[in-house]
């Protein structure tokens, strides 16, 4: 992602002037995207060690010691009872095993005006030991932060425009950084090659990042997914045996949990069978055993059944292998299997996009993607914080700084056929690069106060 580092050469670019072409349009491209990529890496990589900050962060409400005197944990059902005890009013929506034995077990609930809660709840007792906004914790901000920056769909947007002229710059960045080799081979090293040379490391994954980030995006993500339909398949999958309320879907069963495996996310939710005499006779522990038996890893999730016909959902552990995501629908009243449901049944898209949001979140390979991801997350700071550096050493008086040169397309068809499937393939981007080379045109080059300021050619 070089920028500026030396002063502006005044000459125009010829017609085969495609490195200061790339390097003025990576320049200009940076003013967007580092600062979505520095707030996009901070807040991925508070998400990457939530689970190490957290428990220092709440370890009053996480964490538990085991009594000298006791060797076995209360039952769950137990533990559900102790949450509607204290929490009357409030609706139980979850219920998550601990990740192990210094651990509590997390109750998400959703309170009487509607705000979300975890519930703390300690095994070896069944005691409360307190609550948490998930919203509100610091994995949670920066979950929204990443998102959307808080803003609803104006932020999706921006992220989404964001991502897309990283895209652009990876691109850039890679063709810059092979001619500037080529070209300063005896130069000491300097800012600018420190710059390349992170660059080189991060820009592949990078561009994995943004590419498998897309399909959670709102213009790109959705429009994928709409294509995708018209043609027989999804970016996540519907469970057929799961077809008794098509308004109650598994994510929205777990609307705290984080832990929906992507493609059963929008599968709907089926109903126990008939009462027996209008009494439930399986709970939390028979639904868990009974996803044991079926060969779901712990620690479980459990959607508790929203209605008198409903069921438990149980979510098998599979943070480490989305080829492992399974759920299990057992009936309320007889604990009987309803329907199972996982990564075997996902439509061939699905399962890719499985794998692709499991690698981008650092955890389809164990050990091996977490510290690859978290050594990502710090090279795209050092790429957002060297490149601005660079300008700003080596900034002209009275001007932007910018490289000059234009994009030689008419002697390159090759060139705009690219760019023309990339603003296809990528529309905000496609709409975006539309607008700038108007205004550029229009504007830019009509008035010579701005042209001098922009250095355009």
């Amino acid at each position: 992602m070089t920028l500026q580092e030396e002063r502006p050469v005044t000459r125009a670019a010829g017609p085969s002037g495609w490195f200061r072409a790339f390097w003025r349009w990576h320049f200009y491209a940076s003013f967007l995207v580092v600062p979505i990529l520095l707030v996009l890496s901070v807040t991925g990589l508070i998400y990457l060690l939530r689970f190490q900050l957290e428990p220092l962060l709440h370890a009053d409400v996480m964490t538990v010691e085991q009594p000298a005197d006791m060797d076995f944990t209360q039952p769950y059902d137990a533990q559900l009872k102790a949450v509607e005890r204290d929490y009357p009013d409030a609706t139980v929506v979850s219920m998550a095993e601990p990740r192990d034995d210094s651990r509590s077990t997390v109750f998400s609930i959703v309170t009487a005006d509607g705000g979300p809660r975890e519930v703390f709840v300690n095994p070896w007792g069944a005691e409360v030991l307190g609550e948490l906004n998930p919203d509100t914790m610091l994995s949670g901000y920066a979950v929204r932060i990443h998102a959307d920056l808080m803003a609803g769909t104006w932020g999706d947007r921006l992220i989404e425009l964001g991502v897309c002229w990283a895209i652009v710059m990876a691109l850039t960045g890679y063709y810059l950084f092979v001619k500037m080799r080529g070209m300063r081979k005896k130069r000491p090293k300097s800012l600018r090659s420190r710059h390349g040379r992170i660059g080189a490391f991060v820009g592949l994954a990078l561009l994995f990042l943004m590419v498998s980030g897309l399909p959670w995006t709102g213009v790109w993500g959705e429009k994928a997914q709409q294509l995708a339909t018209d043609r027989n398949t999804s970016m996540w999958s519907n469970d057929p045996g799961a077809l008794s309320n098509p308004v109650s879907t598994l994510d929205e069963s777990l609307p705290h949990s984080h832990q929906v495996p992507w493609g059963s996310g929008k599968s709907e939710v089926p109903k126990s069978g008939t009462a027996h005499q209008g009494a439930s006779v399986a709970n939390v522990d028979t639904a868990l055993q009974v996803a044991d038996g079926e060969g779901l890893r712990h620690p479980m999730t459990v959607a508790l059944p929203a209605e008198e016909d409903g069921v438990y959902s149980v979510i098998g552990y599979a943070f480490d292998a989305p080829s492992e995501e399974q759920t299990v629908h057992v009936g309320r009243f007889g604990g009987e299997v309803v329907s199972t449901y996982g990564y075997d049944d996902y439509p061939a898209l699905a399962k890719v996009v499985a794998q692709g949001i499991g690698l981008h979140e650092g955890r389809s390979l164990g050990t091996f993607s977490f510290w690859l991801s978290l050594l990502m997350c710090i090279g795209v700071m050092a790429s957002c914080i060297t490149g601005p550096l660079m300008w700003w050493r080596r900034r002209p008086a009275k001007q932007v700084g910018a490289p000059r040169g234009r994009m030689p397309i008419k002697a390159s068809p090759l060139l705009a056929v690219g760019l023309v499937a990339l603003g296809v393939f990528l529309p905000l981007f496609g709409i975006s690069l539309l607008v700038i080379l108007l205004v550029d045109q229009v504007v830019v080059r009509r008035i010579p106060a701005l042209a001098r300021t922009f250095n355009s050619a």
